[in-house]
């Protein structure tokens, strides 16, 4: 730090006590001893100044280690005692407000993107009506096509997975929310030159440009829980992360049914001209809101566990944690169930409208609503599991208990169905939603644990490309069956099938717990270094220098300082003879 630098900012200790002196070992056993254990540093602390309003935040503290050697060569250790030696605290983690907002702006933009995943193939017979000289000449390969406006997500994602998560991984998550939010908004404005008739193929390149814009979205929940949220928070903050796709999924269900209602030709092509403005703009403001607010990563991490992590992705290999994910055994198997449980979720949303037209072909205005009732129920059910999680800890049983709930769900909707009475289907959807969407959340969360600590935007984004290829085979399975003689009952128990199968094999995963297990390695950790500091002469004054309006979360304050308004961004402590 430069002269001028130090005259302006305000000294970490109080300069009445850096001269002070006090005994603090007893003889020279005890001053190597405690040298070693306490990893002595030269005291090189370089601060960046922030401009207009006098705010100084100390954003990172470089430390030099002096050896052993070099300390007995500059402090004689032939005496008993330390001269002139500075000790630099741990950094204490620490929780950030502005974390809520960076979480609300995931959510939001991740929510356009979900909308736009749906929207089309939830009004596939206007789809089908509007685009019909530019679709295939017979039913079933218009109906497949228009499918594939919402199978197209699935496939990019397995096909980008890896270039995704690695940027994830490398460049963080600014980069990754930037590119992102720019690839939705761009696909959502081709939307609106797509509506025409002859133009079923430019429809479907704007989908395909939303769908790799999803493949730098859906991993980043666990990763951004992680970085910026507590250790009893991350279940949450990862569920709110989630609850946001799923409203947009729910504005998929139920906003197009509602634009798109007439069946004459000239109002669909205006109800959908209306669709894709609106949502071009929707997803314009928020590349730019992203662009202004998004930020990488607190100044501080949120917990002990997140140290452990973030020293382990700087370092990373990213084909190394690959492979080590991989032979992870219980982390396979939960690839496997969590694949199969949000593949048939991805399969009904898909092929919803012709399910109610199968069965109620007087009620296709409410393929959209049983829709929104099934992913309301699931952002019910993602934010209760969240909160229990984070409260309990019980990551493999409320994993099993949510997946055989989610199996009784399908159960119920498949046989209900033929009742004829569609107030029954609404509520069976209603409890399926519950159990299948809440288990999303879930799944990331275990997955976090189980792989610890691996970059949690790699774990989830092999889970979700899972998801995907059980959404394309199940998608495709149930569209085939459909042509043969009670063929959407044959493929709704086939998911059922699918879901008991992973009941089970969920089942035999075994808690391995590593998360939980680093953060309570790390505050016993620092409890007993803690303990050390504080046998250093009582009457020490400690001097902290802050922001009084820094966000800092006051629950979270400094254990060194009294005073709950300012941070305390580190300490040097002088010894003496």
């Amino acid at each position: 730090m430069s002269s001028a630098e130090h005259s302006r900012s305000e000294p970490l200790v109080n300069e009445s006590e850096t001269k002070k002196t006090m005994q603090f070992f007893s003889s020279q056993e005890s001053i190597e001893e405690n040298v070693d254990n306490f990893a002595v540093q030269a005291d090189i602390v370089d601060c960046h100044e922030k401009s207009d309003d006098s705010k100084s935040d100390c954003n990172h503290v470089k430390e030099m280690e002096t050896s052993q050697e070099d300390m007995a060569a500059n402090n004689n250790y032939g005496d008993t005692s330390l001269s002139s030696v500075t000790i630099v605290a741990p950094v204490t983690p620490r929780l950030f407000k502005r974390r809520w907002l960076i979480l609300l702006l995931f959510a939001s933009y991740s929510g356009s993107n979900a909308y736009q995943w749906l929207h089309l193939v939830i009004v596939s017979d206007k789809i089908i009506f509007y685009y019909n000289a530019s679709l295939p000449d017979s039913e079933l390969g218009q109906l497949f096509a228009v499918d594939f406006l919402s199978m197209i997500y699935m496939v990019v994602y397995v096909a980008l997975i890896f270039p995704a998560t690695w940027m994830l991984d490398k460049k963080g998550l600014r980069l990754t929310a930037i590119v992102g939010c720019l690839l939705n908004a761009l696909g959502a404005f081709v939307k609106c030159f797509a509506v025409r008739p002859d133009l079923f193929w430019l429809l479907f390149f704007a989908q395909t440009i939303c769908a790799v814009a999803q493949v730098f979205i859906l991993g980043i929940p666990t990763r951004l829980a992680a970085v910026w949220f507590g250790i009893d928070e991350v279940s949450t903050a990862t569920a709110i992360g989630v609850f946001g796709n799923q409203i947009g999924t729910a504005l998929g269900f139920v906003i197009p049914p509602e634009v798109v209602t007439s069946d004459n030709f000239e109002y669909v092509g205006h109800g959908l001209s209306l669709m894709m403005y609106v949502g071009a703009g929707v997803t314009a403001l928020l590349f730019i809101l992203v662009l202004i607010f998004f930020q990488n990563n607190p100044p501080v991490p949120p917990s002990h566990a997140q140290v452990t992590a973030a020293n382990t992705w700087s370092n990373e290999d990213y084909c190394g944690s690959i492979r080590r994910l991989m032979t992870n055994v219980g982390f396979t198997l939960l690839v496997i169930t969590y694949g199969s449980n949000t593949g048939s979720y991805y399969a009904i949303s898909t092929l919803l409208n012709s399910i109610v037209i199968y069965y109620f072909p007087d009620e296709t205005g409410n393929a959209g609503n049983i829709g929104l009732t099934l992913v309301v129920a699931g952002i019910f059910g993602s934010v209760l599991a969240g909160i229990w999680l984070d409260k309990t800890k019980y990551f493999k049983w409320t994993t099993v208990a949510i997946y055989i709930l989610s199996f009784a769900g399908m159960i119920t909707f498949t046989f209900t169905l033929d009742l004829n009475h569609i107030w029954v289907v609404f509520l069976c959807s209603g409890f399926l939603g519950f159990f299948m969407t809440g288990y999303l959340p879930v799944g990331f969360e275990f997955a976090a644990e189980l792989t610890f600590p691996e970059s949690e935007g790699t774990s989830s984004g092999l889970l979700n490309a899972s998801a995907q290829v059980f959404g394309i085979v199940l998608t495709l399975g149930v569209r085939a069956l459909t042509s043969l003689p009670n063929g959407m009952l044959i493929g709704n128990l086939t998911i059922c099938g699918v879901l008991l199968v992973g009941s089970f094999v969920t089942g035999l995963i075994k808690s391995d717990l590593r998360r939980q297990g680093a953060q309570r390695k790390k505050l016993t950790e620092s409890a007993t270094k803690e303990t050390i500091v504080v046998a250093i002469d009582d009457d020490l004054e400690f001097s902290e220098r802050a922001d009084p309006g820094d966000d800092i979360d006051s629950k979270n304050e400094c254990e060194f300082c009294d005073d709950n308004e300012f941070k305390c961004n580190h300490l040097e402590v002088t010894l003496g003879h």
